[in-house]
């Protein structure tokens, strides 16, 4: 069977190159007589594995010194207590909600101290991220969070927010390693791996150095302490090693296509094909402000229930997976990671141009 061209927003598609590389790694990795998925996380081997996906990180990233990199376990949603357990010094926090995850978290850190909503774009199912130039940032606030790209409704920050002066915590996970960032402008930036990245169950952690401390909430557990884990080099408990080693991979085939940078152009250029035959489709539309939208989370809608239905019955027996929109949403999304070929998204407005003709 060939492969499909998987468009889910994640668990996602993976470079074919790293799969295929996995595979040949499956049973006997490197002469040592067995899979990564059965070494010990003590044994060299695997040392030197998280080594090199760490400092491939760094170089892709240009990560600074002062900043820990953290693979840990729990996905994103786990962060949502981690941020306020660790940062919340004084009780306070301002949260930007553009989307259901920023939400979630928002929610999450109401149980340890006092959150603040200084911006959403709930008014218009986050169809648009707010103005975040000029935000009422509460004085006593220990951070300022957001979700920089949004899965679920298709929204990206083009400009960080001005934090005027507090620390900006950010959730990454559907945006991660797409294009460049500026980590010195975070205070943390974390992300769950299974969109970008590689397989779920991993989460990766970037903080600077003097947010980690042993003073935490009181009752905070040890596994979601960033000292924990900053003190063991992410090596406290058996990490979820076989993620680490997909990542590790990922991270050099990056580096291979050109880095972040070329990765930034090279997504563009894909965006543009689907969101450019939106634009001058009768049939189908973008649900997404033009200035606000995601170059890795496409929206659509047809506006019509039985079409749509036709449209992702159709679509799955073409070869196109997972194009149903979020539950909380309907109609369709197309996400088109940084594995995704730009082959892939030519292949699918093609076949949505044919799907347009048959049935308007």
């Amino acid at each position: 069977m060939s492969r499909v061209y998987n468009f889910s927003a994640g668990p996602a598609v993976l470079p074919e190159e790293v799969l295929r590389e996995a595979a040949e790694e499956m049973l006997d990795y490197r002469g040592i007589g067995m899979s990564v998925m059965e070494m010990s996380h003590r044994s060299k081997p695997f040392q030197e594995i998280i080594d090199t996906a760490e400092a491939d990180l760094r170089e892709l990233m240009k990560i600074p010194e002062d900043y820990e990199v953290l693979f840990l376990q729990g996905g994103a949603s786990q962060q949502f207590a981690a941020v306020p357990m660790n940062l919340m010094k004084n009780g306070v926090a301002d949260y930007i909600v553009t989307g259901q995850w920023a939400k979630k978290a928002a929610q999450e850190a109401e149980k340890y101290g006092k959150v603040n909503i200084i911006a959403s774009s709930a008014d218009k199912t986050f169809s648009y991220i707010p103005d975040v130039s000029d935000l009422p940032v509460s004085e006593d606030a220990d951070y300022v969070y957001i979700c920089e790209n949004n899965t679920i409704y298709g929204t990206k920050y083009k400009e960080l927010p001005d934090t005027k002066g507090k620390t900006l915590v950010a959730d990454v996970s559907s945006c991660f390693l797409s294009e460049p960032h500026d980590v010195k402008k975070y205070g943390v930036i974390y992300g769950g791996v299974q969109k970008n990245i590689g397989p779920a169950g991993t989460v990766i952690v970037i903080i600077r150095k003097d947010l980690i401390s042993d003073e935490v909430l009181p009752g905070t557990p040890t596994m979601l302490k960033y000292k924990t884990h900053a003190d063991a080099g992410s090596l406290y408990n058996t990490p979820p090693a076989y993620g680490i080693y997909i990542c590790g991979k990922v991270f050099k085939w990056l580096k291979k296509r050109g880095g972040l940078g070329a990765m930034k152009e090279y997504n563009e250029r894909k965006a543009k094909v689907l969101y450019d035959y939106l634009d001058q489709s009768k049939m189908f539309r973008g649900t997404v402000e033009k200035k606000d939208r995601s170059l890795m989370n496409v929206p659509f809608v047809i506006g019509d229930a039985d079409l749509e239905a036709k449209f992702i019955q159709e679509s799955k027996a073409a070869g196109f997976e997972n194009l149903k929109g979020h539950r909380t949403v309907g109609g369709m999304r197309a996400s088109i990671y940084n594995a995704m070929p730009i082959e892939g998204v030519e292949a699918l407005v093609a076949f949505m141009k044919k799907f347009e003709e048959e049935n308007l």
